[in-house]
């Protein structure tokens, strides 16, 4: 069995080939090159080239990523087989990636897809992504309302991503007006004060709720679930008293 000697994170699913976990608020999915830190998603050194924890219980490969302000289901996988056809799954979008987010609301029909061709910009280990008005679609999502707050002029989205570019639910939700709160990158800055003061939201209102992916072993469906964080679950509690 797992314990903190590989990850001091929830655990949401674990056997002899996989190892998925809940990642907080704030904690990184790897380190980050040029910064030392311990807050990362499993413990040991991590190898760039092979996306691979080596941590005192073994080796845990890193089959994708969440951002540091992102929440949610983060899949490891302990032997290097398994890891390469998990990824293989990712890389032919075989695999659901489902997420929630609180964003400011204009007109939109209640269910739909965006589509945008979104570039990368680094300037040393920081990256920002933006749309491109040239080029051909690369990023994909589908997204529908499940829960609006008129007072507060805000929605919850459940959103289905099928690509996974650097921070692409944020910035394609800002490119169509839809700014997902507390994003302090592409978000709305005025709209963020407001709902620290109104609701009490102090991070970013995105979280990585289910993972559905084929064992790369049993070749069974599984299906891991992250419960929303309690400081987003508050924060829609305080949003519905503002109907």
């Amino acid at each position: 069995m797992i314990n903190t000697e590989t990850t001091k994170h929830p655990v949401v699913f674990e056997d002899d080939h996989l190892l998925i976990i809940n990642k907080p608020h704030g904690v990184l999915s790897h380190p980050n090159p040029n910064h030392k830190t311990s807050s990362a998603a499993f413990e040991g050194n991590y190898d760039f080239d092979d996306r691979r924890f080596d941590t005192p219980r073994g080796p845990v490969w890193l089959i994708h990523r969440l951002d540091q302000d992102t929440s949610g289901v983060l899949l490891g996988v302990k032997n290097k087989k398994s890891a390469q056809i998990c990824r293989e799954t990712f890389e032919q979008r075989k695999v659901e990636k489902d997420y929630l987010a609180l964003v400011s609301r204009k007109p939109m029909p209640p269910q739909g897809k965006w589509k945008d061709s979104l570039k990368e910009r680094r300037t040393g280990s920081s990256v920002r992504a933006m749309i491109s008005r040239s080029g051909p679609p690369n990023a994909f999502l589908a997204y529908r309302l499940k829960e609006f707050f008129p007072k507060l002029n805000l929605t919850l989205l459940e959103i289905k991503l099928v690509t996974g570019k650097t921070h692409q639910i944020r910035v394609q939700s800002a490119c169509h007006g839809h700014f997902v709160a507390g994003d302090r990158v592409y978000g709305n800055f005025g709209l963020n004060k407001e709902l620290r003061q109104a609701i009490g939201l102090n991070r970013l209102f995105l979280h990585a709720w289910r993972l559905v992916i084929r064992h790369p072993v049993t070749s069974q469906i599984l299906e891991a679930e992250a419960p929303l964080p309690d400081e987003l679950e508050k924060c829609l509690l305080a949003a519905s008293f503002k109907k």
